[in-house]
């Protein structure tokens, strides 16, 4: 066991205790920071949820990163554990453990009166009976399949629509009545952390960027396999990535480059932005995105407003931050509502947050320059709230009249708990009273909740869905428009025509998006009554984004023949919806003539395992690219061209603006830091080789010639122990543009 010693004002190795980590804290004006536990109740949170009576679940990655090398992650230490404040003086003091023996778990999620768990790469749901688990059912075999620690699913988020969505996956999971899982295809989202609003739109970011976050309902728009994206998902919401610590911040894992860090050693922009949270708790006016930034040992307030259905936003404050510490080991992974209406923080509380796959030789040595490997088996969890505000902690009642109630309380997480909990108690005899609710037209919230607590319940007809059309607010009409997708299998196509006639108007720009989109879900159910109603719609629509891009998530395999019927027409081909609808068909076109990927697989195992490792998470699986994160490697010069060049920047990384086929990326359309594995022990010239062999020859790229582990050899004698990375006019120059 690790022993702290006082020295000054600090423990041994620069450790604070929780009293004296909040004394290092500066906080927003008026607001409060309270411990609500800390180790040997707490070690390594990383994911928590509360239940019913207020305790928390919390996920323990007790494994990750023991030292630089990450020596012993694949240990089975991780757990499941339950936290009681048993006297109710507002702090845990009771530990009791629910799973043990775990492998780096990630994520968990209370539905169904079960627990969903992420160990990757399964996801298990465990049936319990006084809080002991009572057997499991295998969900998913590969729900965090490939990848490393940084890019993994993970979130296991359920939203106001009743389904399951997780940051850094395209995957939802929802339990079916008779108890089997669904999983359904959804957009591609963020990397560590997931949240929603009022009105259930995803929040979401990647490491370098603050917040991004889509402007339409989270179960709509990805029926179409052959579309990239659709406009008003993934869309950025703050742009501005400008972070201020109150210390100097020189251990980030690249430090060492120029406008990473200021004058005064800390950190310009996010290089870790993770856990963001839209804040619904009640405590605040307004509307607020929190996010932390462990590696900055802060957590940033942005304010958000809507204009229409665009969500957008800006930083609270210029030159400081909501709360900042100037203790190191002060490392927020993720932020949370809680029953009494504060903002949770999950502190991981360690030296080393970044993992191995890419720490840089500069952060090693700043890791072992202040001592930063130990201790480990530390964390903490705090609350944050206005030092005036009136907190109730809300426990959620077994009465159902109580329950719907809760339906209009102030505070959001009571709100989606007390829709949760009819729904997984099958309250079916509450649904009369939820269409009450439907139609009072000055409460839309609990509208909303009433709505889809329906749903939930497999109570939801036609006429609920006529109700809430009718209700002044078009935010409560988009919701409606996204709960009838989930009568295409009870109501008679021709009811859902008529609902979508008379939700749509020509004059309604606000929920045209909504209304394709609706129909996009339905078009991809082959429902003959859609199409003429859709595609009337999309014409009149033919030069806005967000309803052309909805138009084509229904095209799914038809992109061609509506292409063809389009020029057929003679329309115009400047148009939104026709210039969007060639890049669809021009991708699909592409993808045709690459080569077989499974033959590649077998030809470079190794590659394939590694790139799935270390390249998919940000290129994305069929190489063109994850938006806000990396530009493609498909068709990319840089893949096909000089593989010296290659070579040099996948061992010593790129950094800054990089042109790929005609195309500057630069920030905020990625991150614009590729980091080099030259130092990683872990990866052999070996399985580079292959790693580059494949990417050379994937998705038609089909250079033919291979990368050998000698070659990487002859750029490793040529650099040697280079740390900082390329920028691209530097690489141009050592090896030419072809």
């Amino acid at each position: 066991m690790f022993t702290l010693v006082r020295c000054g004002n600090k423990e041994e190795h620069g450790v604070l205790s929780p009293q004296a980590s909040i004394k290092a804290m500066e906080v927003e004006d008026g607001f409060e920071v309270e411990l609500v536990a800390s180790e040997p109740l707490v070690v390594a949170p990383v994911a928590m949820t509360f239940d019913n009576h207020g305790r928390i679940w919390l996920a323990e990655m007790e494994g990750y990163m023991p030292d630089t090398l990450g020596t012993g992650e694949e240990e089975p230490v991780g757990r499941i554990v339950i936290l009681t404040d048993e006297d109710g003086d507002g702090q845990v003091d009771d530990r009791k453990i629910f799973l043990d023996s775990l492998v780096m778990p990630r994520a968990l999620c209370l539905v169904n009166g079960g627990l969903l768990v992420a160990e990757p790469p399964k996801l298990w749901f465990y049936e319990m009976k006084d809080d002991k688990p009572r057997g499991r059912t295998l969900v998913d075999s590969a729900y965090a399949e490939g990848g490393n620690v940084e890019h993994q699913p993970n979130g296991l988020f359920r939203a106001l629509d009743n389904w399951i969505y997780s940051a850094k996956y395209d995957w939802r999971y929802r339990r079916a009545d008779d108890g089997q899982w669904l999983k359904e295809k959804t957009h591609f989202r963020g990397q560590w952390g997931i949240s929603h609003d009022d009105w259930g739109r995803l929040y979401y970011n990647d490491n370098s960027s603050n917040l991004s976050g889509d402007y339409f309902p989270p179960g709509l728009g990805a029926g179409n396999p052959n579309q990239r994206r659709v406009a008003g998902y993934g869309e950025t919401i703050v742009a501005d990535k400008r972070v201020y610590p109150i210390h100097p911040t020189t251990g980030v894992n690249r430090g060492y480059m120029e406008g990473i860090l200021d004058s005064t050693g800390r950190l310009v922009n996010f290089t870790a932005a993770c856990g963001p949270l839209i804040y619904r708790g009640g405590l605040l006016s307004g509307m607020n995105a929190f996010v932390a930034e462990p590696s900055a040992n802060l957590i940033k307030r942005n304010v958000l407003h809507a204009e229409g259905f665009r969500v957008v936003g800006k930083q609270a404050y210029e030159g400081r931050e909501f709360l900042a510490s100037d203790d190191e080991r002060f490392r927020p992974v993720n932020l949370y509502d809680g029953p009494d209406g504060s903002l949770y923080i999950l502190d991981m509380y360690r030296g080393i947050i970044q993992h191995n796959t890419y720490l840089t030789p500069y952060l090693k040595s700043e890791i072992a320059k202040r001592n930063l490997t130990l201790p480990l088996s530390m964390g903490r969890i705090y609350r944050v709230f206005p030092r005036d505000a009136k907190r109730v902690v809300v426990t959620i009642p077994e009465n159902t009249d109580s329950l719907i109630s809760l339906l209009a309380h102030p505070n959001g997480w009571v709100r989606d708990q007390a829709q949760r909990t009819l729904i997984d108690r099958q309250a079916i005899e509450v649904a009369t009273k939820l269409r009450n609710l439907l139609k009072k037209d000055n409460e839309p919230l609990p509208a909303v909740h009433a709505l889809w607590t329906l749903e939930g319940l497999g109570q939801l007809t036609s006429d609920d869905i006529r109700i809430v059309l009718e209700h002044p607010r078009w935010e409560v009409r988009a919701q409606a428009l996204a709960a009838l997708t989930s009568l295409k299998k009870t109501v008679a196509p021709d009811q859902l025509k008529d609902l979508l006639t008379v939700a749509i108007s020509p004059q309604d720009t606000v929920l045209a998006p909504y209304a394709m989109l609706a129909m996009a879900s339905l078009a991809n159910e082959r429902f003959p009554e859609i199409p003429a109603l859709s595609n009337r719609l999309a014409e009149a629509y033919a030069n806005d984004r967000y309803v052309s891009d909805a138009f084509i998530s229904g095209l799914g395999g038809h992109e061609l023949t509506y292409l063809d019927e389009m020029e057929r027409k003679k329309v115009d081909t400047s148009t939104v919806l026709h210039r969007r609808l060639v890049a669809v068909v021009d991708a699909i076109n592409e993808k045709s003539k690459s080569k077989d990927q499974a033959l590649l697989a077998k030809r470079y195992p190794k590659g394939t395992v590694l790139f799935q490792t270390a390249c998919q998470p940000c290129h994305g699986e069929d190489g063109r690219g994850v938006s806000p994160i990396a530009p493609p490697l498909a068709g990319s010069e840089w893949v096909k061209g000089n593989k010296e060049r290659l070579m040099s920047l996948v061992l010593y990384g790129l950094t800054g603006p990089v042109d790929v086929a005609g195309h500057t990326y630069k920030t905020p359309e990625v991150s614009g830091e590729m980091p080099g594995i030259a130092h990683n022990p872990a990866i052999g010239d070996a399985e580079l080789a292959e790693l580059l062999s494949y990417i050379r020859n994937a998705w038609g790229n089909n250079v033919g010639d291979e990368v050998l582990p000698e070659d990487l050899g002859a750029i490793r004698s040529r650099f040697g122990d280079r740390a900082e990375p390329f920028v691209q006019s530097e690489l141009h120059k050592l090896f030419g543009k072809d």
